[in-house]
């Protein structure tokens, strides 16, 4: 299929949405005046401050996993005692892919259901990419957090719910084959992100790059999200990118994957307070008791982009840490889609299961130390 030829630039199936998305944001991106500058401000900001991290991470990942030897599945098949831990430090690394293994096992019979919940509570998904770029102080303290809750989450389950064991033996099917050989645009991508990277850490110890190159920046910046725009405009993978693919392959598809998400939910919030004159913070202050268990509420929402919008909310000073770290517990990310293709019943569970711990430990932030981290 002329589609899937690895000797191509890209595949040639457009998704109709995305391609229309994408050249909205372009367009904004060139429409002259305060929108436009604020909407490139913004693609920049994006790019520089959180893409590049995921990039990295995202590459470092994968590249341990094709080369490495080491097989994630026999640690968790072991008893759930030591699965149970496994499983939540998969969960809690930044991203879907930990805990969607986690739900691949469950979905083969390796691994009992108290794994399952403790991945999923655990989870932040692709919103940790955002917090551990802009708020690495907030991230520092979440993620542990949201590990130690998944843990006991997940032995209270087996404990209580000695049941509920391994799921039915049966593998999740990819949603489309491999890309095959490295493409032109998985380099050209890449290409971009490790200057953008240098620049991304140096704007992080807040050095001054402007001086003399402030075109360097911006062009790196704006070509990385154009051709990331590409990219997800013309991919075919619903959450995650096929095992078989290289890392770069794999790194052009799911950075650009994180990187609409993040740009979204920046817009959304400047868009807002910039041209719609909605003053949020003031607006969520009538409500502040109710703001932790709102966002518990948004994190039964499957996927990663409302859960992107919370940790946006929260950087911006809109909502308090505790309603941040009450979304990271009860969201699934994009595992919680694969889960329920394999299990309905079973998604459905482990995600209500997380509404207890969630609910303890973001009133409990809330109640005994509500400025923390604010």
């Amino acid at each position: 299929m002329a589609g899937r030829d690895s000797s191509r630039l890209f595949r040639t199936e457009f998704r109709t949405r995305r391609i229309v998305v994408a050249i909205g944001l372009i367009v904004a991106a060139c429409v002259p005046g305060v929108f436009g500058d604020v909407t490139r401000g913004l693609l920049i900001d994006a790019y520089l401050q959180v893409s590049v991290f995921v990039a990295a991470t995202f590459l470092i990942f994968y590249s341990a996993e094709k080369y490495l030897d080491f097989d994630i599945h026999n640690l968790l098949a072991q008893k759930n005692l030591v699965a149970v831990p496994v499983a939540a430090g998969l969960g809690a690394t930044p991203g879907c892919g930990g805990a969607v293994m986690v739900v691949a096992a469950y979905s083969s019979g390796n691994v009992g259901f108290g794994a399952v919940v403790a991945a999923l509570t655990a989870t932040m998904g692709d919103a940790a990419f955002l917090l551990i770029a802009v708020r690495p102080d907030a991230a520092a303290v979440l993620l542990p957090t949201a590990f130690a809750v998944g843990i006991v989450s997940g032995w209270v389950i087996n404990w209580w719910f000695p049941r509920l064991g391994a799921g039915r033996s049966c593998q999740p099917q990819m949603s489309c084959a491999a890309v095959g050989k490295t493409r032109v645009i998985d380099t050209a991508y890449l290409a971009a992100a490790i200057p953008g990277f240098a620049i991304g850490i140096l704007l992080l110890f807040q050095v001054n790059v402007s001086d003399g190159l402030a075109w360097l920046p911006e062009t790196l910046a704006l070509t990385g999200v154009g051709l990331g725009l590409l990219i997800w405009s013309t991919s075919s993978f619903q959450t995650l990118s096929h095992p078989d693919d290289s890392p770069v392959t794999r790194t052009a598809e799911e950075t650009s994957f994180v990187t609409v998400w993040v740009i979204s939910a920046f817009l959304i919030y400047e868009y807002l307070a910039q041209f719609a004159g909605l003053d949020l913070e003031q607006l969520f202050q009538t409500v502040a008791p109710l703001l932790p268990l709102i966002a518990i509420i948004i994190g039964f929402i499957p996927g990663c982009g409302p859960q992107v919008l919370v940790t946006a909310l929260y950087i911006n000073g809109i909502i308090p840490f505790a309603a941040l770290l009450g979304n990271a517990i009860s969201n699934d990310g994009d595992a919680l889609f694969p889960a329920i293709a394999v299990d309905p019943k079973a998604a459905i569970m482990a995600t209500l299961a997380s509404a207890v711990p969630a609910l303890i430990t973001a009133y409990g932030f809330y109640l005994l130390i509500p400025g923390f981290l604010n």
